[in-house]
């Protein structure tokens, strides 16, 4: 909100002048005189107080040598300033007439009233002070408030996503400009009104910032842990939860993985909630270590209550992922390791893959995603190369455009799709990177030059088609983990066919790789692409890619983990499917969660028999969530917890969309924020807007870990 200058016929506002702006003094006979000089009888009947707290008076009205600048982004007056410089001529008379006819009663009395101050202050130094309890209650409640000013200007940052440093980070030791953000936005505060900033300030010394680097740390610090704390309330009521991290970032100069945690809540919802941005620095056991400390010190999560775990990793972090999430099932054995939901199964197994020409490929393809989310004038242009390719299958065409219009390079097909369009990815890169028209700009231009050396290279094309055949075999299989409950159910009993086919395919590597090898050289002919050796591509592309793809499957899938799937049976839909023959002994893995294990044999006997004679004119539910919204289920306390702690597996897709709103909110984050600006403890309250934010819990949290800090120290 601008401050307006009071004096009469003055227009300056704050935030249209480089002019400092003063409050009107709370001494009533300066603040008496600063509104006659003014010449607005319309403020002579205000109290001191309401003028000192809405009126101010712009810099141009006082002589300079009462302006003192005591740092670059602070400007006061001196004590007994009194403003003389107005638009009106007949002023300076004025005053020294009235001076004049004041009577001799009231100059003695301003005099008495100065004397006293001065034997007040004189007394104060001399340490004969008013009694000592009250004042530590004022410095007390003084101390909160401005505590509370920080915090509050932190949340709003962190809401608004507003970066901590601003010009500050070019030009460190520049006047032109205030020194960060968060120190422009507390000085802004106490232009607007806020008493607790103002008394701090004016009552410090003359070279401290309003908030020090150590202290701005640690309320950061400080307000991320209660938010975090407010968040996994619900978790540790839940107990049993999992852990899903995302692809390593860069924050701030640091990699960090994005962690969520879901779990089941109290209205048996299967939520995913952001825990935060945690250390990734160091080798696999360092980062197993720091990420296991961190959940537990910080968040008073227990690894041991950790029922799942899964990473989706690309590029150079990959294989330090997969090392660091084998060093979590080493120490925990029931936070089994799952496929993530959130990805389809043949991307994270080709992200997986620690061998160039699929990296080359990956990369490619993340490339052309970001290139035609630049606009939608980019999408046409394909679209266009894609009816001039296929001009005689508009059915094919017509897919095709329908698939470039949705997000296919994450999807299932991946790869079939991009061998579709690969003659009109780079019909239409040409057509870009030539420019003919001008219709691009030349960072556009060079973009799809890029991508179109890419598309051009013999070891795309291979790498692309050993994926798309080795990963067909388990494509249909990691559709259905996306699936409904019972296609989760039925996937994990044909994994062993999927493994079957793959190992076959091992064993007779030489005529796939031939029928392969052809298939890409055709491709290439077509593309005008000169074709390289056979021998190098079968030795390093089509055998390694076929062996990591068995291996990668084989540890998504452990026994513990295929146990806990066919666990599912027990949801009624499934049970029914089944004709009611499932194996008790698969939810032997989770005894120890259960509340009465020694009951579960029985139990499980008595809800088998509910579903099989009770189910006429009943709708049979066929999730998870449907069966613990039934209202007797709490008469089957075992059945109840196993269905939760099987909920909360990363492999169980998210019914709600409501619930994946956070994975959105990130998304978002770190697409609109630079590397340098984003900030671990900011994210939090921005990723994690909906959680309730209570500055005065946030205040005794500071207080409790800091009881002795001095708030006054200097800057780091």
């Amino acid at each position: 909100m601008p401050n307006f200058c009071a004096a009469l016929h003055c227009s300056r506002m704050s935030s249209h002048s480089v002019l400092a702006f003063f409050r009107f003094p709370r001494d009533p006979e300066r603040c008496k005189k600063w509104v006659e000089n003014c010449s607005r009888s319309d403020l002579r009947d205000k109290t001191p107080e309401h003028l000192n707290k809405y009126h101010r008076l712009c810099a141009r009205h006082f002589e300079p040598d009462l302006i003192l600048k005591t740092s670059p982004f602070r400007t006061v007056l001196k004590d007994t300033a009194i403003p003389t410089i107005f638009d009106h001529p007949n002023l300076k008379r004025a005053n020294e007439q009235e001076e004049e006819d004041c009577p001799p009663e009231k100059l003695q009395r301003v005099e008495e009233n100065q004397d006293k101050d001065k034997e007040n202050a004189t007394e104060s130094t001399n340490g004969q002070e008013p009694p000592e309890e009250p004042q530590v209650l004022d410095k007390d409640q003084d101390e909160r408030e401005y505590l509370r000013s920080l915090f509050d200007v932190v949340v709003m940052m962190g809401r608004q996503n507003i970066p901590l440093q601003g010009h500050a980070d070019k030009e460190p030791r520049s006047k032109a400009f205030t020194p960060s953000n968060f120190q422009a936005l507390l000085e802004f505060r106490i232009n607007a009104g806020d008493e607790a900033l103002r008394r701090r300030f004016e009552t410090s010394r003359t070279s401290l910032e309003f908030c020090s680097s150590t202290q701005l740390r640690q309320i950061l610090e400080v307000g991320e842990k209660c938010v975090c704390k407010e968040l996994l309330s619900e978790v540790k009521e839940a107990r049993f939860f999992s852990l899903v991290m995302e692809n390593v970032e860069d924050i701030a100069g640091e990699n960090r993985v994005p962690t969520f945690v879901r779990f089941v809540d109290q209205n048996n919802r299967l939520r995913e909630e952001f825990l935060g941005f945690l250390g990734f620095e160091g080798d696999a056991e360092s980062v197993a270590e720091s990420l296991c400390t961190e959940i537990f010190e910080r968040n008073g999560l227990s690894m041991e209550d950790c029922r799942g775990q899964t990473f989706f990793s690309t590029g150079v972090h990959s294989s330090k992922a997969k090392a660091v999430a084998a060093k979590l099932s080493e120490r925990y054995p029931l936070a089994v390791l799952t496929p993530s939901s959130a990805h389809a199964l043949n991307i994270c197994l080709a992200n997986s893959m620690d061998l160039t020409s699929v990296h080359l490929v990956t990369s490619t393809l993340n490339k052309i995603d970001a290139f035609f989310s630049r606009s939608p004038v980019l999408l046409d242009q394909l679209e266009s190369a894609i009816s001039i390719y296929y001009q005689g299958n508009e059915e094919k065409a017509s897919a095709l455009k329908q698939a470039c219009r949705s997000d296919w390079t994450h999807q299932h097909d991946t790869f079939e799709v991009a061998i579709d369009l690969l003659e009109s990815l780079l019909l239409c890169m040409d057509s870009i990177h030539d420019n003919e028209e001008q219709k691009w700009s030349d960072e556009i231009a060079h973009k799809a030059f890029v991508v179109s050396e890419a598309l051009a290279d013999f070891e795309f094309v291979m790498a692309l088609v050993v994926l798309k055949n080795t990963l067909s075999f388990s494509r249909a299989f990691g559709k259905n983990l996306q699936g409904q409950t019972n296609e989760v159910f039925f996937a994990a009993n044909s994994l062993t066919a999927v493994l079957h086919s793959l190992n076959e395919v091992l064993e007779n590597i030489e005529v796939y790789h031939e029928f392969w090898f052809e298939e890409a050289v055709n491709l290439a002919a077509a593309l005008e692409i000169p074709i390289q050796p056979e021998t190098y591509y079968k030795v390093h592309l089509t055998f390694p890619v076929v062996s990591q793809v068995i291996k990668e499957l084989s540890e998504f899938f452990s026994e513990n983990h295929l146990n806990a799937l066919r666990s599912l049976s027990f949801v009624p839909a499934i049970m029914s499917q089944l004709k009611f023959n499932t194996e008790e002994s698969s939810a032997d893995v989770y005894k120890n969660d259960l509340p009465n294990p020694e009951t579960l044999p029985t139990e499980l006997n008595c809800w088998k028999i509910k579903w099989k004679h009770g189910t006429k004119n009943v709708m049979v539910p066929s999730t998870i969530y449907e069966t613990l919204q039934l209202s007797d289920v709490k008469f089957f306390p075992n059945v109840c917890a196993l269905l939760k702690v099987l909920q909360c597996l990363p492999v169980q897709s998210l019914a709600d969309e409501g619930c994946s709103e956070a994975r959105r909110r990130l998304t978002a984050y770190l697409k609109d924020t630079p590397p340098k600006h984003r900030h671990k403890s900011l994210a939090q309250f921005s990723i994690n807007c909906t959680v309730r934010v209570d500055v005065d819990l946030m205040v005794e949290a500071y207080l409790l870990a800091y009881p002795d800090k001095d708030t006054t120290e200097e800057p780091a």
